[in-house]
C-alpha cells in the first residue's frame, strides 16, 4: 500500500524579470517544503511572463542554458523533494529542424525527483490559439511548436500525466494518461483571467471525475503586461472535491494526497474500463415532404 503525501502548488506572479521570477519561485519552494510538501508543483512560465501589444517574452533558452534546471535541480537534492518545474520556455537545437516549427521554442514542463534528476519531460502539445471577447487574442503557435507525445512520469507514490494549461480542455488526453496508469495528473497555466472565471474550476474537476484521478494545477495570478491570470492553483482529489484553492495572491496552497482514494473511486465507477468502440455519426438528411 502505497502511503500518503503532500503535494503543495505554488501561485506566484511572473515578470520579465527572470532573475526576480526564480528567486521568488525558489523561496516559495522552500516555504512549501517546510509546511512539509513532498511535491511541489510550479506554474506554466513561472520564471518569466510578460505580454505586450507586440512582443510576448517567456525567456527563452536552451535546456543546457535554462538557469531554472540548476536551480531547482539543486533545490529538489538539498530538500529531498520532487518539483514539478511547470513549464520553461525551451529554445531547441537547430529550431526543430526544416518543417513549420523551425524557429519556434517549445512549451516544455519537467519532474525532477529527490535526488536532483530530471525523471521526465513533457512539451505542450495543444497551443493557445484564441480569439475573446473585446479584442484578447492569443496565438501561442505564432512563437511555440506544438510537442506530439504524451507522458508519464514515475514517483515514489505511483505514475503521474504531464500536461500543461490549454491541455486541460482535451479530455482525451488525459483519458489516454490514467489508461496507462495515471494516478496523478499535473496542469501547470498561466490561464487567462478571462477563460480562468469561466471554466477554470469546472475542467479541472471534470478531468478528474473523468479519470478517476488526483489533479494538481498550479496557476499564475495578476498582471503580465497587457495579459492577467487567474490564480485559484487547485488541488482535486479523485471524486472531483477541490481540497485547495490557491485564491488571487502569491503563495502556495499543499494538501494530504492519499493514492488508496485513486483505487476507491475507479472501483466505485469503473469508467475507465466501460470504454466501447462505435462508429462515428450518421448524417441525417430531412426527408422530402409529400
Amino acid at each position: 500500500m502505497t502511503p500518503p503525501f503532500t503535494a503543495a502548488c505554488i501561485q506566484n506572479r511572473a515578470g520579465p524579470d527572470m532573475d526576480a521570477g526564480l528567486a521568488d519561485a525558489a523561496g516559495l519552494v522552500r516555504d512549501a517544503r517546510e509546511a512539509g510538501a513532498d511535491l511541489i508543483c510550479l506554474a506554466e512560465y513561472f520564471s518569466c511572463l510578460d505580454v505586450a501589444q507586440d512582443r510576448f517574452e517567456v525567456g527563452a533558452r536552451a535546456e543546457e542554458d535554462h538557469p531554472a534546471l540548476p536551480l531547482f535541480s539543486g533545490l529538489a537534492r538539498e530538500l529531498e523533494a520532487w518539483i514539478l518545474v511547470g513549464s520553461l520556455a525551451i529554445r531547441p537545437p537547430d529550431g526543430l529542424g526544416d518543417g513549420p516549427g523551425k524557429g519556434k521554442i517549445l512549451n516544455r514542463s519537467y519532474m525532477i525527483d529527490a535526488t536532483g534528476v530530471i525523471a521526465a519531460r513533457y512539451d505542450k502539445v495543444h497551443l493557445f490559439d484564441v480569439d475573446l471577447k473585446d479584442g484578447e487574442s492569443y496565438r501561442e503557435s505564432d512563437t511555440v511548436a506544438a510537442g506530439g507525445e504524451a507522458v508519464l512520469a514515475p514517483t515514489p507514490w505511483g505514475l503521474l500525466g504531464m500536461s500543461v494549461c490549454y491541455d486541460l480542455r482535451f479530455p482525451h488526453l488525459y483519458r489516454t494518461l490514467a489508461q496507462a496508469g495515471a494516478s496523478f495528473l499535473t496542469v501547470p497555466a498561466a490561464f487567462t483571467k478571462t477563460t480562468g472565471e469561466a471554466h477554470w474550476h469546472v475542467l479541472l474537476r471534470a478531468r478528474a471525475i473523468e479519470t478517476g484521478c488526483y489533479v494538481f494545477a498550479p496557476c499564475q495570478y495578476g498582471v503580465h503586461g497587457k495579459a492577467a491570470t487567474y490564480g485559484h492553483s487547485l488541488i482535486i482529489d479523485p471524486w472531483g472535491r477541490v481540497l485547495a484553492d490557491g485564491g488571487e495572491d502569491r503563495g502556495f496552497v499543499t494538501a494530504q494526497v492519499d493514492p488508496a482514494q485513486v483505487e476507491e473511486a475507479r472501483r466505485m465507477i469503473p469508467a475507465l474500463k466501460h470504454d466501447r468502440p462505435f462508429d462515428g455519426p450518421k448524417r441525417l438528411t430531412a426527408s422530402k415532404a409529400g
